[in-house]
Protein backbone atom coordinates (compact mmCIF):
# COMPACT_ATOMS: atom_id res chain seq x y z
CA UNK A 1 0.00 0.00 0.00
CA UNK A 2 1.46 3.39 -0.99
CA UNK A 3 1.71 6.19 1.57
CA UNK A 4 -0.84 8.23 -0.39
CA UNK A 5 -3.37 5.40 -0.48
CA UNK A 6 -2.87 4.68 3.21
CA UNK A 7 -3.45 8.31 4.19
CA UNK A 8 -6.46 8.61 1.89
CA UNK A 9 -8.05 5.55 3.52
CA UNK A 10 -7.41 6.97 6.98
CA UNK A 11 -9.11 10.24 6.01
CA UNK A 12 -12.06 8.47 4.36
CA UNK A 13 -12.72 6.45 7.50
CA UNK A 14 -13.56 9.68 9.35
CA UNK A 15 -17.20 10.76 8.71
CA UNK A 16 -16.44 14.46 8.33
CA UNK A 17 -19.73 15.70 6.87
CA UNK A 18 -19.82 19.52 6.77
CA UNK A 19 -18.90 21.22 9.07
CA UNK A 20 -17.48 18.32 11.09
CA UNK A 21 -13.81 17.43 10.79
CA UNK A 22 -13.59 14.30 12.96
CA UNK A 23 -9.87 14.60 13.54
CA UNK A 24 -8.84 14.83 9.89
CA UNK A 25 -7.04 18.12 10.39
CA UNK A 26 -5.16 16.90 13.45
CA UNK A 27 -4.00 13.89 11.46
CA UNK A 28 -2.71 16.20 8.73
CA UNK A 29 -1.18 18.60 11.24
CA UNK A 30 0.78 15.79 12.88
CA UNK A 31 2.18 14.65 9.52
CA UNK A 32 3.14 18.17 8.49
CA UNK A 33 4.60 19.17 11.85
CA UNK A 34 6.88 16.13 11.63
CA UNK A 35 8.52 17.59 8.49
CA UNK A 36 9.00 21.12 9.78
CA UNK A 37 5.66 22.87 9.31
CA UNK A 38 4.41 25.33 11.91
CA UNK A 39 0.72 24.65 12.60
CA UNK A 40 -2.01 27.16 13.42
CA UNK A 41 -5.46 25.87 14.33
CA UNK A 42 -7.98 28.55 13.40
CA UNK A 43 -11.55 28.17 14.64
CA UNK A 44 -14.30 30.55 13.58
CA UNK A 45 -17.99 30.76 14.39
CA UNK A 46 -19.75 30.25 17.69
CA UNK A 47 -20.35 27.43 20.15
CA UNK A 48 -22.22 24.60 18.47
CA UNK A 49 -21.48 25.99 15.02
CA UNK A 50 -17.69 26.02 14.79
CA UNK A 51 -15.64 25.75 11.64
CA UNK A 52 -12.18 24.27 12.11
CA UNK A 53 -9.28 25.24 9.87
CA UNK A 54 -5.53 24.83 9.83
CA UNK A 55 -2.85 27.06 8.38
CA UNK A 56 0.44 25.19 8.20
CA UNK A 57 3.60 26.83 6.88
CA UNK A 58 7.16 25.66 6.29
CA UNK A 59 9.56 28.54 5.81
CA UNK A 60 9.39 32.26 6.44
CA UNK A 61 10.60 33.75 3.18
CA UNK A 62 8.82 34.27 -0.12
CA UNK A 63 7.62 33.24 -2.53
CA UNK A 64 4.80 31.45 -0.71
CA UNK A 65 3.08 28.48 -2.36
CA UNK A 66 -0.06 27.11 -0.69
CA UNK A 67 -1.98 23.89 -1.12
CA UNK A 68 -5.66 24.54 -0.35
CA UNK A 69 -8.33 21.96 0.37
CA UNK A 70 -11.20 20.82 2.55
CA UNK A 71 -11.67 17.88 4.88
CA UNK A 72 -15.47 18.11 4.91
CA UNK A 73 -17.61 16.02 2.57
CA UNK A 74 -21.22 16.12 1.42
CA UNK A 75 -23.77 13.79 3.06
CA UNK A 76 -23.82 10.21 1.80
CA UNK A 77 -27.56 9.83 1.35
CA UNK A 78 -29.05 6.45 2.36
CA UNK A 79 -26.07 4.26 3.20
CA UNK A 80 -27.84 1.13 1.97
CA UNK A 81 -27.67 2.51 -1.59
CA UNK A 82 -23.86 2.23 -1.49
CA UNK A 83 -22.18 -0.99 -2.56
CA UNK A 84 -19.88 -0.68 0.46
CA UNK A 85 -20.12 1.57 3.52
CA UNK A 86 -19.24 5.15 2.49
CA UNK A 87 -16.91 5.63 5.46
CA UNK A 88 -15.28 2.21 5.30
CA UNK A 89 -12.86 2.57 2.36
CA UNK A 90 -12.80 -0.44 0.08
CA UNK A 91 -10.75 -1.24 -3.02
CA UNK A 92 -12.49 -3.03 -5.90
CA UNK A 93 -11.01 -3.49 -9.35
CA UNK A 94 -8.32 -0.88 -8.78
CA UNK A 95 -10.75 1.76 -7.49
CA UNK A 96 -10.93 3.09 -3.94
CA UNK A 97 -14.55 3.63 -2.87
CA UNK A 98 -15.77 5.97 -0.13
CA UNK A 99 -17.23 9.41 0.43
CA UNK A 100 -14.57 12.01 -0.25
CA UNK A 101 -12.19 9.83 -2.24
CA UNK A 102 -12.34 12.25 -5.17
CA UNK A 103 -13.72 15.35 -3.43
CA UNK A 104 -11.24 15.84 -1.97
CA UNK A 105 -9.47 13.68 0.60
CA UNK A 106 -7.47 11.91 -2.10
CA UNK A 107 -6.04 15.25 -3.20
CA UNK A 108 -5.15 16.24 0.37
CA UNK A 109 -3.38 12.93 0.95
CA UNK A 110 -1.44 13.41 -2.31
CA UNK A 111 -0.43 16.93 -1.23
CA UNK A 112 0.93 15.70 2.10
CA UNK A 113 2.91 12.77 0.69
CA UNK A 114 4.27 14.97 -2.12
CA UNK A 115 5.55 17.41 0.51
CA UNK A 116 7.03 14.62 2.61
CA UNK A 117 9.10 13.38 -0.30
CA UNK A 118 10.01 16.87 -1.52
CA UNK A 119 11.17 18.05 1.91
CA UNK A 120 13.16 14.85 2.44
CA UNK A 121 15.01 15.55 -0.82
CA UNK A 122 15.28 19.33 -0.45
CA UNK A 123 15.16 20.23 3.25
CA UNK A 124 16.63 23.67 2.52
CA UNK A 125 14.32 24.56 -0.38
CA UNK A 126 13.73 28.16 -1.38
CA UNK A 127 10.60 30.04 -0.35
CA UNK A 128 7.76 28.69 1.78
CA UNK A 129 5.16 25.95 1.42
CA UNK A 130 1.80 26.16 3.19
CA UNK A 131 -1.45 24.27 3.65
CA UNK A 132 -4.83 25.99 4.02
CA UNK A 133 -7.32 23.31 5.06
CA UNK A 134 -10.94 23.95 6.05
CA UNK A 135 -13.99 21.93 7.11
CA UNK A 136 -16.53 24.34 5.61
CA UNK A 137 -16.19 24.19 1.82
CA UNK A 138 -19.21 22.01 1.04
CA UNK A 139 -21.50 24.06 3.28
CA UNK A 140 -22.15 27.79 3.65
CA UNK A 141 -18.40 28.51 3.41
CA UNK A 142 -18.63 31.40 5.88
CA UNK A 143 -16.21 30.24 8.56
CA UNK A 144 -13.60 28.52 6.43
CA UNK A 145 -11.18 29.71 3.76
CA UNK A 146 -12.70 33.19 3.61
CA UNK A 147 -11.91 33.71 7.31
CA UNK A 148 -8.43 32.25 7.08
CA UNK A 149 -7.67 34.60 4.19
CA UNK A 150 -8.97 37.55 6.22
CA UNK A 151 -6.60 36.52 9.02
CA UNK A 152 -3.63 36.28 6.65
CA UNK A 153 -4.45 39.60 4.99
CA UNK A 154 -4.72 41.34 8.36
CA UNK A 155 -1.11 40.41 9.10
CA UNK A 156 0.04 41.01 5.53
CA UNK A 157 0.89 37.36 4.91
CA UNK A 158 0.54 37.01 1.16
CA UNK A 159 0.10 33.83 -0.88
CA UNK A 160 1.90 34.10 -4.21
CA UNK A 161 0.80 30.78 -5.73
CA UNK A 162 -2.04 28.50 -4.71
CA UNK A 163 -3.15 25.05 -5.86
CA UNK A 164 -6.68 24.01 -4.84
CA UNK A 165 -7.09 20.24 -4.91
CA UNK A 166 -10.60 20.19 -6.39
CA UNK A 167 -11.23 17.25 -8.74
CA UNK A 168 -10.51 18.94 -12.06
CA UNK A 169 -9.63 16.01 -14.32
CA UNK A 170 -12.02 14.46 -16.84
CA UNK A 171 -10.53 11.37 -18.50
CA UNK A 172 -7.02 11.18 -17.02
CA UNK A 173 -5.28 12.84 -14.10
CA UNK A 174 -3.98 16.23 -15.19
CA UNK A 175 -5.85 16.44 -18.49
CA UNK A 176 -7.72 19.51 -17.20
CA UNK A 177 -6.43 22.27 -14.94
CA UNK A 178 -8.82 24.96 -13.81
CA UNK A 179 -7.15 28.35 -14.09
CA UNK A 180 -10.27 30.32 -13.22
CA UNK A 181 -13.94 30.14 -12.34
CA UNK A 182 -17.09 31.96 -13.30
CA UNK A 183 -18.76 34.29 -10.84
CA UNK A 184 -21.88 33.16 -9.02
CA UNK A 185 -24.74 35.23 -7.60
CA UNK A 186 -28.11 34.03 -6.29
CA UNK A 187 -31.36 35.97 -6.32
CA UNK A 188 -34.24 35.37 -3.89
CA UNK A 189 -37.42 36.82 -5.38
CA UNK A 190 -40.92 37.03 -3.86
CA UNK A 191 -43.70 38.33 -6.09
CA UNK A 192 -46.74 39.55 -4.20
CA UNK A 193 -50.34 39.08 -5.31
CA UNK A 194 -53.60 38.73 -3.44
CA UNK A 195 -54.91 35.46 -2.07
CA UNK A 196 -58.48 34.52 -2.86
CA UNK A 197 -60.99 31.87 -3.85
CA UNK A 198 -60.13 30.34 -7.20
CA UNK A 199 -63.74 30.65 -8.33
CA UNK A 200 -63.61 34.43 -7.85
CA UNK A 201 -60.40 35.50 -9.62
CA UNK A 202 -61.65 39.10 -9.94
CA UNK A 203 -61.35 39.38 -6.17
CA UNK A 204 -57.75 38.09 -6.11
CA UNK A 205 -54.50 38.67 -7.97
CA UNK A 206 -52.58 35.56 -8.93
CA UNK A 207 -48.80 36.11 -8.37
CA UNK A 208 -47.94 33.10 -10.56
CA UNK A 209 -49.68 34.74 -13.51
CA UNK A 210 -47.97 38.04 -12.70
CA UNK A 211 -44.55 36.41 -12.51
CA UNK A 212 -44.70 34.20 -15.59
CA UNK A 213 -44.13 36.81 -18.35
CA UNK A 214 -41.20 38.35 -16.48
CA UNK A 215 -39.67 34.95 -15.78
CA UNK A 216 -40.00 33.92 -19.43
CA UNK A 217 -38.21 37.11 -20.47
CA UNK A 218 -35.40 36.50 -17.98
CA UNK A 219 -34.93 33.01 -19.38
CA UNK A 220 -34.70 34.31 -22.95
CA UNK A 221 -32.17 37.09 -22.41
CA UNK A 222 -28.66 36.73 -23.83
CA UNK A 223 -26.71 38.33 -21.02
CA UNK A 224 -23.41 38.28 -22.89
CA UNK A 225 -21.53 36.14 -25.40
CA UNK A 226 -18.68 35.17 -23.11
CA UNK A 227 -15.08 35.46 -24.27
CA UNK A 228 -12.06 33.30 -25.00
CA UNK A 229 -11.72 32.45 -21.30
CA UNK A 230 -15.33 32.12 -20.16
CA UNK A 231 -18.57 30.74 -21.63
CA UNK A 232 -21.59 33.05 -21.86
CA UNK A 233 -23.33 34.05 -18.65
CA UNK A 234 -26.04 31.57 -17.64
CA UNK A 235 -29.34 32.32 -15.87
CA UNK A 236 -31.03 29.34 -14.22
CA UNK A 237 -34.03 28.96 -11.90
CA UNK A 238 -33.30 26.50 -9.09
CA UNK A 239 -36.51 26.79 -7.04
CA UNK A 240 -40.08 27.87 -7.84
CA UNK A 241 -42.69 27.72 -5.11
CA UNK A 242 -46.24 28.95 -4.63
CA UNK A 243 -49.63 27.79 -3.52
CA UNK A 244 -51.24 26.47 -0.35
CA UNK A 245 -51.39 22.83 -1.39
CA UNK A 246 -55.10 22.88 -2.17
CA UNK A 247 -56.91 23.30 -5.48
CA UNK A 248 -59.32 26.11 -4.65
CA UNK A 249 -57.08 28.91 -3.38
CA UNK A 250 -55.23 31.49 -5.46
CA UNK A 251 -51.91 32.01 -3.65
CA UNK A 252 -50.78 35.30 -2.22
CA UNK A 253 -47.12 35.03 -3.15
CA UNK A 254 -44.78 33.24 -5.54
CA UNK A 255 -41.14 32.62 -4.62
CA UNK A 256 -38.27 32.07 -7.03
CA UNK A 257 -34.62 31.33 -6.35
CA UNK A 258 -32.34 31.82 -9.34
CA UNK A 259 -28.64 31.87 -10.09
CA UNK A 260 -26.27 33.58 -12.48
CA UNK A 261 -22.98 31.92 -13.39
CA UNK A 262 -21.37 34.88 -15.04
CA UNK A 263 -18.34 35.71 -17.12
CA UNK A 264 -15.98 38.66 -16.92
CA UNK A 265 -18.05 40.40 -19.60
CA UNK A 266 -20.49 41.60 -16.92
CA UNK A 267 -20.39 42.50 -13.24
CA UNK A 268 -22.76 41.27 -10.58
CA UNK A 269 -23.96 44.87 -10.15
CA UNK A 270 -24.94 45.03 -13.83
CA UNK A 271 -26.85 41.77 -13.56
CA UNK A 272 -28.73 42.99 -10.52
CA UNK A 273 -29.64 46.25 -12.21
CA UNK A 274 -30.93 44.52 -15.35
CA UNK A 275 -33.08 42.08 -13.38
CA UNK A 276 -34.59 44.77 -11.21
CA UNK A 277 -35.28 46.99 -14.23
CA UNK A 278 -37.10 44.12 -15.94
CA UNK A 279 -39.23 43.38 -12.88
CA UNK A 280 -40.11 47.06 -12.62
CA UNK A 281 -41.02 47.11 -16.30
CA UNK A 282 -43.54 44.35 -15.62
CA UNK A 283 -44.92 46.45 -12.74
CA UNK A 284 -44.51 43.70 -10.19
CA UNK A 285 -44.85 44.15 -6.44
CA UNK A 286 -41.83 42.22 -5.22
CA UNK A 287 -39.07 41.74 -2.70
CA UNK A 288 -35.64 40.73 -4.03
CA UNK A 289 -32.46 39.96 -2.13
CA UNK A 290 -29.08 38.91 -3.48
CA UNK A 291 -26.21 36.76 -2.23
CA UNK A 292 -22.90 36.98 -4.07
CA UNK A 293 -21.08 33.64 -3.81
CA UNK A 294 -17.98 34.72 -5.67
CA UNK A 295 -16.63 36.94 -8.43
CA UNK A 296 -15.02 35.48 -11.55
CA UNK A 297 -11.28 35.06 -11.58
CA UNK A 298 -8.64 33.84 -14.03
CA UNK A 299 -4.95 33.08 -13.63
CA UNK A 300 -3.08 33.94 -16.82
CA UNK A 301 0.04 32.23 -18.06
CA UNK A 302 2.91 32.80 -15.70
CA UNK A 303 5.09 30.99 -13.18
CA UNK A 304 2.35 28.81 -11.68
CA UNK A 305 0.54 27.86 -14.89
CA UNK A 306 3.80 27.18 -16.67
CA UNK A 307 5.09 25.07 -13.78
CA UNK A 308 1.96 22.92 -13.52
CA UNK A 309 1.94 22.29 -17.26
CA UNK A 310 5.56 21.19 -17.11
CA UNK A 311 4.93 19.03 -14.04
CA UNK A 312 2.01 17.21 -15.65
CA UNK A 313 3.96 16.64 -18.85
CA UNK A 314 6.97 15.28 -16.94
CA UNK A 315 4.86 12.78 -14.95
CA UNK A 316 2.17 11.69 -17.43
CA UNK A 317 3.74 12.52 -20.77
CA UNK A 318 0.56 14.34 -21.74
CA UNK A 319 -0.38 17.96 -22.35
CA UNK A 320 -2.97 19.64 -20.14
CA UNK A 321 -5.89 21.88 -21.04
CA UNK A 322 -6.76 25.05 -19.15
CA UNK A 323 -10.44 25.55 -18.31
CA UNK A 324 -12.72 27.88 -16.35
CA UNK A 325 -15.78 25.61 -16.45
CA UNK A 326 -17.61 24.12 -13.49
CA UNK A 327 -18.94 25.48 -10.23
CA UNK A 328 -17.36 27.64 -7.57
CA UNK A 329 -14.46 26.68 -5.33
CA UNK A 330 -12.60 28.26 -2.45
CA UNK A 331 -10.26 29.72 -5.04
CA UNK A 332 -12.76 32.58 -5.21
CA UNK A 333 -11.62 33.74 -1.76
CA UNK A 334 -7.90 33.44 -2.51
CA UNK A 335 -7.62 34.97 -6.00
CA UNK A 336 -8.80 38.49 -4.97
CA UNK A 337 -5.68 38.81 -2.77
CA UNK A 338 -3.55 38.83 -5.92
CA UNK A 339 -2.48 35.19 -5.70
CA UNK A 340 -2.15 33.07 -8.82
CA UNK A 341 -4.68 30.24 -8.33
CA UNK A 342 -5.15 26.95 -10.15
CA UNK A 343 -7.13 23.80 -9.39
CA UNK A 344 -5.80 20.31 -10.02
CA UNK A 345 -7.15 17.06 -8.66
CA UNK A 346 -8.41 13.60 -9.64
CA UNK A 347 -11.25 12.66 -11.97
CA UNK A 348 -14.57 14.31 -11.11
CA UNK A 349 -16.89 11.69 -12.64
CA UNK A 350 -18.24 10.38 -9.31
CA UNK A 351 -18.09 13.38 -7.00
CA UNK A 352 -21.16 13.84 -4.75
CA UNK A 353 -22.52 10.52 -6.06
CA UNK A 354 -23.31 7.17 -4.48
CA UNK A 355 -20.22 4.93 -4.74
CA UNK A 356 -17.84 7.86 -5.12
CA UNK A 357 -14.45 6.49 -6.07
CA UNK A 358 -10.97 7.25 -7.33
CA UNK A 359 -8.37 5.16 -9.10
CA UNK A 360 -5.71 3.88 -6.70
CA UNK A 361 -3.05 4.45 -9.35
CA UNK A 362 -4.28 8.00 -9.91
CA UNK A 363 -3.61 8.89 -6.27
CA UNK A 364 0.10 8.18 -6.72
CA UNK A 365 0.16 9.95 -10.10
CA UNK A 366 -1.38 13.03 -8.53
CA UNK A 367 1.13 12.99 -5.68
CA UNK A 368 3.97 12.74 -8.20
CA UNK A 369 2.58 15.74 -10.12
CA UNK A 370 2.35 17.80 -6.93
CA UNK A 371 5.94 16.91 -6.04
CA UNK A 372 7.14 17.80 -9.53
CA UNK A 373 5.29 21.13 -9.31
CA UNK A 374 7.11 21.99 -6.08
CA UNK A 375 10.39 21.16 -7.79
CA UNK A 376 9.68 23.40 -10.77
CA UNK A 377 8.67 26.31 -8.49
CA UNK A 378 11.40 26.09 -5.88
CA UNK A 379 14.41 24.21 -7.27
CA UNK A 380 16.18 26.10 -10.01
Amino acid sequence: MSATLELTKDLISRPSVTPEDFGCQQLLADRLEAIGFTIEHLRFGEAGNWTDNIWARRGTEGPLFAFAGHTDVVPTGPEDTWTSHPFEPEIRDGLLYGRGTADMKGSIAAMVTACERFVAEYPEHNGSIAFLITSDEEGPATGGTVKVIETLEARNEKIDWCLVGEPSSTNAVGDIVKNGRRGSINGYLTVKGKQGHIAYPHLANNPIHLLTPALAELCDIEWDQGNEDFPPTSFQVSNLNSGTGVTNVIPGTAEVIFNFRYSTEVTHEQLQQRVEALLDKHQLDYDLSWILSGKPFRTASGALVDAVKTAIKSVTGEETELSTSGGTSDGRFIAPTGAQVIELGPLNATIHQVDECVSVADLDTLSDIYQALLGHLFIK
